[in-house]
């Protein structure tokens, strides 16, 4: 975390990217920058689960390949993958890798995630990641809508 502490308002729109491939690195980091967020990057896995643990990440972008020589040696992934989904679900997450299809709905699901996009559409990310994160927010709005509803209504919860 050799990041200097950053304070994040209430308009704030904080990411976090791991990565381990520079040039994928600065791609996101600057597709995400012209988005409008506010990037925040992992070093490491232990990084990766600081920031992340700290910080309600509104994106998280993950290399197939984050500190790992194969996707079932990626600990940031498998960490995510673990979460229970109340810990994960404010986040849109994407995985980034030579071995997807962008946008292939099966694989994401196999992998915990809400979008998978192969590097060889980097050119397109800015794109991809606004679409990933518009899938996402219709996907999940009645789901927040109904959660809204019961806590606020008069009732209250049901126990």
């Amino acid at each position: 975390m050799a990041e200097t502490f950053e304070f994040l308002s209430a308009s704030d729109k904080p990411a976090l990217v791991a990565f381990s491939t520079p040039e994928w690195l600065e791609a996101v980091r600057s597709a995400l920058l012209e988005l409008g967020y506010k990037v925040h990057t992992a070093a490491t896995h232990g990084d990766f689960l600081a920031r992340f643990h700290q910080i309600r990440y509104q994106v998280v972008v993950l290399e197939e390949l984050f500190a790992a020589n194969s996707i079932e040696e990626n600990l940031s992934l498998r960490a995510l993958q673990q979460m229970p989904m109340s810990q994960r679900r404010h986040a849109t997450v994407i995985l980034l890798g030579d071995s997807f299809q962008t946008f292939m709905p099966l694989q994401a699901f196999q992998q915990s995630v809400h979008a998978v996009i192969n590097s060889a559409e980097l050119f397109l990310i800015r794109q991809l990641i606004e679409k990933a994160v518009a899938d996402k927010e219709l996907f999940l709005h009645a789901y927040q809508t109904t959660f809204q509803r019961v806590l606020t209504s008069p009732a209250g919860p049901a126990r």
